[in-house]
């Protein structure tokens, strides 16, 4: 390890000799963490990184003057959807799709660097149970999805596949995340197959430049954005992993998307298909005001711009179907092929832009006392998974709906939207969906049939709760969507029962109206109904 003197030399260069103003009163193992953390801080990296985010953060906010006239909505030759196709042509990207799954082409990558903390929490949002039935996390319904798949593209093909899981954490992720997976068993798929990795962490920033002590032992670091994915691909060698285990196809997404489809087949094979190197699933945006970045062209070039970015006469503005002319939401959600992702570790990454986060960073003063600010004083660069857009040289969307595809957790119960209620309600109702589908309807305590399209979905446990009210959790999936397991009501909520549905094989209704009609002697032994059979259900509790 370097001497307190070299480190105080580099810092000295970086400009940033006060991270060790406190030195001289720290004991020896805080000394030591101290010149260890700050060791591997090139100094004009440093430098360059305090410069760059005091600069930035002094630029206002604003759309470009030109970006109007620079702008465009992606032609339609590069958009797909996943509702407006023939049924036939749906069919064949999930074919495809499956194929490629069967022949261990896919991977799943999973970015999970956050924390909970705008949840009310402090371990990784992952952990999370937003108070299902089944009081399954979102690592556990992700990990049941990847299952899922695997099994129906073997079952498809008589083969034995597997979609490796690659999760990328961070600094503040990376341990829990391993103990947590490890204390469930890694919710039962191979251990071999979930690799985990580490992003890199930057210093955070005051806003004159300074890099901002946490402690008199301890840096302020924060990860450097899902963007750092390929920096952290290159860090831990995870292509070359790719490629020993014969992946071209990865399926890269955030954590906090409850209704996330894994390795879903009709996206992968809607790429493959096309010939795409890179993809994005977006949503139709709800409003023009709304918050998330839109999928479009600038300069004829592929990219995602940030909704901070567009003035609001642009957002505003009506395609002639009468629709908003950018309505592609962004949703984290993309397709890479390995070849791709290899090319930007290796010559597109040094051209990402950072991004600036002001947040509030707790720091400790000048006499060193630990200080929590009530307002942002501190500066995080970051950067994005999607700045590799323009790089691609055939990027396609691949539009889905919102309903079906993307309730992101975002916030704690006292938002209004984007919470752990509304990440729930959106779950129910696709499960109640999937059942109705399945040939299922739905009694009330009294025996009466409730309408097929409830008002509103009220789970009988408190969101983050240990445990539910009622006594009881069964989960199913429906006949027709190959990547989730449903969390029902409980008996007393209710109740289920099934008739005859017209195109639903006998096997697969006979099995289903077994499972409804004799649940009160299932209750007990919770259990998962697959069109393969049944297989054991694994309840997840959340951190203790």
């Amino acid at each position: 390890m370097a001497s307190e003197l070299d480190v105080r030399a580099r810092l000295q260069r970086a400009g940033q000799e006060h991270l060790l103003r406190f030195c001289a009163e720290l004991a020896p193992g805080p000394r030591a963490a101290l010149l260890a953390q700050l060791e591997p801080l090139e100094p004009e990296a440093l430098r360059e990184h305090c410069r760059r985010a005091a600069a930035a953060c002094a630029r206002p906010p604003a759309p470009a003057p030109d970006l109007a006239a620079r702008l465009r909505p992606l032609p339609p030759e590069r958009v797909g959807s996943a509702s407006g196709v023939a049924p036939q042509t749906r069919r064949l990207w999930e074919e495809e799709g499956f194929h490629q799954i069967a022949l261990n082409k896919v991977a799943v990558l999973l970015l999970a660097g956050g924390q909970g903390t705008r949840l009310g929490v402090t371990y990784p949002k992952g952990m999370y149970q937003v108070g299902l039935p089944s009081q399954k996390t979102l690592y556990q319904l992700q990990a049941e999805r990847i299952r899922r798949v695997e099994q129906l593209a073997g079952e498809r093909y008589g083969t034995r596949c597997t979609v490796p899981w690659y999760i990328m954490t961070s600094e503040f992720t990376l341990g829990p995340t391993a103990k947590f997976f490890k204390e469930h068993d890694f919710f039962h798929l191979d251990p071999n197959n979930v690799v985990m990795f580490e992003q890199r962490m930057l210093p955070a920033v005051t806003f004159d430049g300074r890099a901002i002590l946490e402690r008199k032992d301890k840096v302020a670091m924060a990860p450097d954005g899902n963007g750092g994915l390929y920096c952290a691909l290159a860090d831990h060698q995870v292509l070359e992993d790719m490629e020993r285990r014969g992946v071209e196809f990865v399926h890269v997404y955030c954590v906090d998307n409850i209704l996330v489809r894994l390795a879903d087949p009709v996206f992968i094979g809607f790429c493959v298909l096309r010939g795409a190197d890179c993809g994005a699933k977006v949503v139709e945006k709800a409003s023009p005001e709304e918050p998330v970045g839109v999928v479009c062209q600038v300069d004829g070039v592929p990219q995602v711009v940030e909704y901070s970015e567009i003035s609001p006469q642009t957002a505003r503005l009506r395609a002639p179907g009468g629709g908003l002319l950018y309505n592609a939401g962004n949703i984290c959600n993309h397709f890479f092929t390995r070849d791709f992702l290899q090319m930007v570790t290796r010559e597109f990454e040094p051209l990402l832009k950072p991004h600036v986060a002001v947040k509030k960073v707790p720091y400790v003063d000048e006499e060193g006392n630990p200080v929590k600010p009530l307002e942002p004083n501190g500066i995080k660069m970051e950067k994005f998974v999607f700045d590799v857009l323009p790089f691609a040289k055939n990027f396609v969307a691949f539009q889905v709906l919102r309903g079906e595809e993307f309730s992101p957790l975002k916030n704690a119960d006292s938002a209004e939207r984007d919470n752990p209620s509304t990440a729930r309600r959106a779950l129910l109702a696709q499960h109640h969906q999937w059942a109705l589908q399945a040939g299922a309807h739905f009694l009330d305590a009294h025996g009466a049939r409730l309408p097929e399209q409830p008002r509103d979905w009220r789970c009988t446990c408190k969101a983050g709760s240990s445990s539910p009210r009622s006594s009881w959790t069964w989960t199913w999936p429906g006949h027709c969507r190959p990547d989730s397991l449903l969390d029902l009501p409980a008996p007393g909520s209710p109740r289920l029962r099934t008739q005859p549905r017209p195109g639903l094989q006998g096997g697969k209704q006979a099995a289903l109206s077994f499972w409804l009609q004799n649940m009160d002697h299932r209750s007990k032994h919770a259990g998962s109904l697959h069109e393969g059979g049944n297989c054991p259900a694994t309840r997840s509790p959340g951190p203790k």
